[in-house]
């Protein structure tokens, strides 16, 4: 059973058309490409995934356990807890929280204890939020994130609220997670070791990536697969080398000039 199946995937605003018939498939553990020009409907996709667009038409199915779960129609919550976690192209942290608080607020989805007892701050409740403390702190680690944990999330740099954002992403232990252009402001020492930080998460986390990106040293190096999108519609699939060598993705989006 595939991870993800997305089938004859559209999405119509008015008579504008951002996505038609879009099929995409990924099997568990997979690390795949998502690219294309500006505006080609790569973030439409995204969000129609998270539930923020609802489809006009086609389905989008996530594995859960045995099981078939289809997202339509669900609230983003509901997909969220369903195993589907992302990254967005525009920070969107909880900027007036502090790092650990950004990382923990996205672990409250799993957690075991009842209302009550965070009312009451019982035994179980004290117990729980120190295990998702000590589970933040050594996700921050990751990204060398936990010596600024009590700092507010608005005062750090770019580059280090881009890694907690992927930090709080992974807080809902997804299967499957989406991440929207990462590397983006980036300068290449950055992207070389957020390269290998996404290598390493996907074999340390078990995860099953689905990537947008600009940088295709970054698509080139880590993705096994690369779909393409242009005006809306899938133009190409196939390995970085099937890529790279088709002639409507080098006339679409990569140019001659790409190796």
């Amino acid at each position: 059973m595939a991870l993800l199946k997305i089938d004859k995937l559209t999405k119509s605003f008015g008579g504008l058309t951002a996505l038609a018939n879009v099929s995409i498939q990924m099997e568990k553990g997979e690390l795949v490409g998502l690219i294309g020009p500006n505006g080609a409907g790569k973030t439409t996709l995204f969000n129609l995934m998270t539930g923020v667009y609802v489809p006009t038409s086609g389905t989008i199915m996530l594995a859960s356990g045995e099981k078939e779960k289809k997202l339509n129609g669900l609230k983003p919550h509901a997909i969220s807890m369903s195993g589907l976690g992302r990254t967005f192209q525009n920070i969107r942290l909880f900027k007036d929280l502090t790092v650990i608080e950004n990382v923990i607020i996205a672990m409250h989805q799993n957690v075991s204890y009842q209302l009550p007892s965070a009312i009451l701050h019982l035994p179980k409740y004290q117990k729980e939020e120190r295990r998702l403390r000590d589970n933040a702190v050594k996700l921050l680690d990751i990204f060398e994130l936990s010596d600024k944990k009590d700092e507010f999330a608005k005062n750090l740099s770019y580059g280090d609220q881009r890694h907690l954002e992927i930090a709080r992403a992974l807080a809902t232990n997804p299967v499957l997670l989406l991440l929207d252009e990462p590397a983006a402001g980036m300068n290449p020492n950055e992207t070389a070791a957020l390269t290998r930080t996404i290598s390493w998460l996907r074999q340390e986390y078990n995860l099953t990536i689905l990537l947008i990106e600009h940088d295709m040293s970054v698509v080139m190096k880590i993705c096994e697969r690369i779909y393409v999108l242009d005006y809306g519609m899938l133009i190409a699939e196939g390995t970085p080398d099937e890529i790279k060598n088709n002639r409507k993705v080098i006339e679409a989006y990569l140019g001659e000039n790409m190796e």
